[in-house]
């Protein structure tokens, strides 16, 4: 019966007989010539114990952390891998690329090119903005906001295939090889004998913005995912240090700490934006596209060194396709009184469905995956408030492009400004990880996911309204009056204060986005992460299509009422989210529970681990119970 016990066992320390715990004391004291602190560690009775954790320090696995712990022990925050470095390399680089591409793109299509120039360069002795295609702002907001689009739509199809079939590394390997396709028809579009042929250059700009997109899709869905999973345990345990201290390895904090790295190092490949905009206006838009191309090669070079060092990773089929038979099932009979209940998804629980009558061998889910749906919807809804900040935060395409291009820029490229978003979030993260957080949690005020998604909605809310205060000022001191945006001559309104807007937008990422990526990731079940943080990237894409749909409506006199309108929804929504989901951190906490006991249950049925813990609750014979207690006894020697 205790075939193999040895290897597989987990147990209570308060089961091993004294003799055979003080000759393991020794032992370890006489090996690692280190002081353990047994008195702390014996107080851990009555634990899950996870043997796969088990390590020189912790032979017998790490405990399974319960909520007094977090304030019994000192707290910790895990250190990211090699693999998770790695992978914030490869999202650094790629996040440049893309934006360093996309900063240029507007001028590049909008503005035709400068008098005596061949490569869309401002020739010396000349003010003004560099430029190439020429096709106004409407055509060039509509084709820099297909991009957003498309690259907030197709993650939908990169974190399905990811689930389903390919997994994460393959798929971001996909994009990957996309991806130096299309920035190599940015270099081809941008070539001086390209651009003198006017509109012929349309093409390939257009078949680079649609591959840049499946690169995208591919990549975003699934990066931060594959980082994630990186993190060696999957619920907050208790591990014994080398000094023999006793911590608390705090799960949450430690996904939190990594979601706001990887935030962190998106932006600071941003800075690549800056280096784009001044070689289009002094050298040409062809080496303003070949240093994206050429930072992207550091993504191919990262993802090949990195393979090695990931966890193995099994595809398990996408959630989608039980999830639509799930629903199938809830929505037979009266599913709206069900819905008014509170029992929707009840109705799909296997128990419920054999008490009406359905054969097991019918039912291929379990109760679990039944709840995993419910969250996954649940999130779905509570995503959509993003499409709301999405539009405050510079989301109306290329307007706040050509409001900084109607001011004063003393020389400056206008779409130089888009990088004080980058550059207040490089600040923002680091303050907040190891300031304002730690200060906060010194005085037990650690603010739910709630407060903070509140904050920077409310952040991006007002960003917008500084927007609209501008470009009222920008109508009051234009000499065209209202009609700013294709004067000759720019309003005497320094574009400096178009930071102001992109300080308070970056703050509003801060809060909001980051808190949004680390809750897809922890609510969504192993099978649909690359899904769902696909769906959540998708009300970017929601947004593009709102903004794509007003662009038409964005030309003087009318550029204040969209602003000011966006402002007045952003903060409506962002109380209305406050009171909708007050409750989220409980719901979030009752989810995971439910989930670790799931996946105990499910390892004892399938034999993996026979028995978790000496004090477990799974019942076993009581004639067996001697021989039980002297297999521990021996596998503690």
């Amino acid at each position: 019966m205790f075939s193999g016990l040895k290897e597989r066992i987990n147990f209570s320390s308060k089961d091993i007989d004294s003799e055979s715990f003080n000759e393991k004391k020794s032992n370890d004291e006489k090996l690692t010539n280190v002081h353990f602190n047994y008195d702390n560690f014996d107080t851990m009775d009555d634990y899950e114990y996870i043997a796969e954790y088990a390590d020189e320090y912790n032979p017998n696995g790490l405990p399974i952390a319960t909520l007094e712990d977090k304030s019994k022990y000192r707290n910790i925050k895990v250190r990211p891998t090699i693999a998770a470095m790695l992978i914030l390399v490869c999202e650094f680089a790629e996040r440049g690329s893309y934006y360093g591409t996309q900063g240029i793109l507007t001028n590049f299509i909008m503005r035709p090119l400068p008098e005596g120039s061949t490569t869309g360069k401002v020739m010396p002795g000349h003010t003004g903005n560099a430029g190439a295609l020429g096709l106004g702002l409407k055509d060039a907001n509509a084709l820099v906001t297909l991009l957003q689009f498309l690259a907030y739509v197709l993650p939908l199809v990169g974190g399905y295939l990811a689930d389903d079939r390919l997994g994460k590394f393959k798929a971001i390997m996909i994009g990957v090889w996309v991806g130096i396709l299309s920035h190599l028809l940015f270099v081809i579009a941008a070539l001086p004998p390209v651009i003198a042929k006017g509109q012929a250059a349309l093409a390939p700009t257009v078949l680079a913005i649609l591959s840049l997109s499946v690169c995208t899709g591919f990549i975003k869905a699934n990066l931060l995912p594959l980082m994630l999973d990186q993190y060696p345990y999957r619920t907050n345990v208790l591990r014994r240090e080398p000094t023999g201290e006793v911590v608390y390895v705090d799960r949450d904090g430690s996904i939190g700490r990594l979601t706001m790295v990887f935030y962190w190092s998106i932006n600071i490949g941003g800075f690549l934006q800056i280096a784009t905009t001044y070689s289009a206006k002094r050298v040409g838009y062809w080496l303003a596209f070949l240093c994206p191309m050429l930072m992207y090669c550091i993504v191919v070079i990262a993802m090949l060194i990195i393979r090695p060092h990931l966890k193995q990773e099994i595809p398990q089929g996408s959630l989608l396709k039980k999830a639509i038979l799930v629903m199938k099932e809830c929505m037979k009979g009266n599913f709206i009184k069900r819905l008014k209940n509170k029992e929707f998804w009840a109705y799909a629980y296997p128990s419920n469905m054999e008490t009406r009558g359905v054969l097991a061998e019918k039912i291929s889910w379990t109760e679990q995956e039944v709840k995993d749906y419910k969250s996954t919807f649940t999130q779905c809804l509570m995503f959509a408030y993003w499409v709301i900040f999405n539009l405050s935060d510079t989301g109306l395409g290329s307007t706040l492009t050509a409001q900084a291009g109607a001011m004063t820029t003393e020389g400056i490229p206008n779409d130089f400004f888009n990088n004080f978003n980058q550059i207040a979030i490089v600040v923002a993260i680091p303050t907040l990880d190891y300031v304002i957080y730690p200060l906060l949690a010194k005085y037990n005020l650690t603010p739910k996911p709630v407060i903070k998604i509140f904050i920077g909605f409310m952040f991006g809310a007002c960003g917008s309204m500084v927007s609209a205060i501008i470009q009222w000022r920008i109508y009051e001191t234009s000499p065209c009056g209202y009609y700013a945006t294709t004067c000759d001559e720019p309003s005497s309104l320094t574009a400096w204060y178009e930071i102001i807007n992109y300080g308070l937008c970056a703050l509003g990422e801060c809060f909001c986005y980051t808190t949004a990526y680390e809750i897809a990731y922890t609510r969504a079940p192993d099978n649909g992460k690359g899904l769902v943080m696909a769906l959540f990237l998708f009300n970017s894409a929601i947004s593009s299509a709102i903004s794509e749909g007003i662009s038409g409506a964005l030309y003087d006199p009318n550029l204040i009422k969209p602003f000011a309108g966006i402002a007045g929804v952003g903060g409506f929504f962002a109380f209305l989210f406050l009171i909708h989901y007050w409750n989220l951190d409980k719901i979030m906490e009752q989810e995971e529970l439910e989930r670790e006991q799931a996946r105990l249950e499910e390892e004892h049925k399938l034999a993996i681990h026979p028995i978790t813990s000496a004090t477990s609750t799974v019942p076993f014979d009581e004639d067996n119970e001697a021989e039980l207690r002297s297999a521990i006894q021996t596998f503690s020697k």
